[in-house]
C-alpha cells in the first residue's frame, strides 16, 4: 500500500473535523461543521493539520497548535502542541503513526518552534499512549496522575512546559441548581456534550443556571485552566466520552432532591425556633 501525508485540503475537512466519524450522525456533523470554522481561523494562528492516507483513503491525523493558542494546554511558550495524533485501529502497527509525528515535528522547526510537546497517558486505552511517545525520543517533564507531560526540544534554551492547574471554587446560588460547564470547540467530545448540556438544562427551566467558561478565549483558560469539566452544584460528572444525556438529567435531579431536602431542614430549623 501507498501511504502518504499532506497538510489538510479541502477533501479532507469533513474527515478531520469529525475527527474521522463520517457519516455516524447529525450531532456529529454539527460539532464537524462548527470545529471547521474554527480550525480555519486557528490556521492563521499556525495551526496545523497533517492527514495520512494509504492508497488515497484518510486512515489517521494529528493537530498541531501553538501553545500560546492551544485551549487543551499545557502552558508554555514557543513551543508546538500535539493536542491529538491517532491512526484508525485497522491500520495500526504500519508506522503511520510515526510517520505523522515525523511530520508534525518537521513542520514545528519550519516554524521556528523550539521544541514539541504533547499531553500522553499511562493507562490501558488506545488515546494518545505515553509509550508511544517514549519510544519515539520524547521524555517525560511532568506527571498528573495518568496523565504525562512529554517533550522533544529542538534548542537548549527551550523552556519546560507545564500542567494546567485547575482553580475552580464552587459559588452556590440559593434556590438553584447551578451548573458550571467549561468546554472548547477544539475537542469534539467538548463541543458535543457542551451542547448536551445546554439541551437539557433548558428541560429545568429557572430551576437551573448554567454558568459557562469557554477555554476558547484564552483569558478564560488561564483564570481557571479548565479545558473541559462539567460541575452540578461544584460536583463534577463525567463519563470520559461524550456526557449522555440521561446521566445529566440524574445529576440535576439529584442537586434538585437535595436542595429540596435542604430546604425542607432549613424551613423545620425556623419553624422550631
Amino acid at each position: 500500500m501507498n501511504a502518504t501525508i499532506r497538510e489538510m485540503t479541502r477533501d479532507d475537512v469533513y474527515y478531520v473535523s469529525t475527527c474521522s466519524h463520517v457519516h455516524e450522525s447529525d450531532e456529529i456533523d454539527r460539532c464537524g461543521r462548527a470545529r471547521a470554522v474554527y480550525l480555519e481561523e486557528a490556521r492563521a494562528q499556525g495551526a496545523r493539520v497533517k492527514v495520512v492516507l494509504l492508497d488515497g483513503r484518510q486512515v489517521g491525523l494529528i493537530y498541531l497548535l501553538p501553545i500560546e493558542m492551544c485551549p487543551w494546554g499545557p502552558l508554555g511558550e514557543g513551543l508546538m502542541v500535539i493536542p491529538c495524533l491517532f491512526v484508525q485501529h485497522r491500520w495500526t502497527g504500519m508506522g503511520l503513526g510515526r510517520a505523522l509525528l515525523d511530520a508534525a515535528e518537521e513542520e514545528a522547526r519550519q516554524q521556528g518552534m523550539q521544541g514539541i510537546v504533547t499531553e500522553a497517558f499511562h493507562h490501558d486505552s488506545w488515546f494518545m499512549p505515553a509509550s508511544f511517545f517514549e519510544r519515539n525520543g520524547y521524555t517525560e517533564v511532568g506527571r498528573q496522575g495518568t496523565s504525562a507531560l512529554l517533550w522533544k526540544p529542538f534548542s537548549p534554551t527551550a523552556t519546560l512546559p507545564r500542567h494546567l492547574e485547575p482553580r475552580y471554587q464552587f459559588q452556590p446560588v440559593p434556590g438553584r441548581v447551578v451548573i458550571d460547564l467549561f468546554w472548547q470547540t477544539f475537542c469534539e467530545t467538548s463541543w458535543i456534550e457542551a451542547q448536551r448540556v445546554r439541551e437539557v438544562a433548558a428541560e429545568f427551566g429557572d430551576a437551573v443556571l448554567l454558568r459557562e467558561y469557554p477555554a476558547d478565549d484564552r483569558a478564560t483558560l488561564m483564570r481557571y485552566q479548565i479545558p473541559r469539566a462539567i460541575y452540578v452544584n461544584g460536583k463534577q460528572i463525567d463519563w470520559g466520552y461524550e456526557a449522555p444525556r440521561e446521566g445529566i438529567r440524574e445529576a440535576i435531579r439529584a442537586a434538585l432532591e437535595a436542595e429540596r431536602g435542604q430546604a425542607s431542614q432549613d424551613a423545620e430549623g425556623v419553624a422550631e425556633g
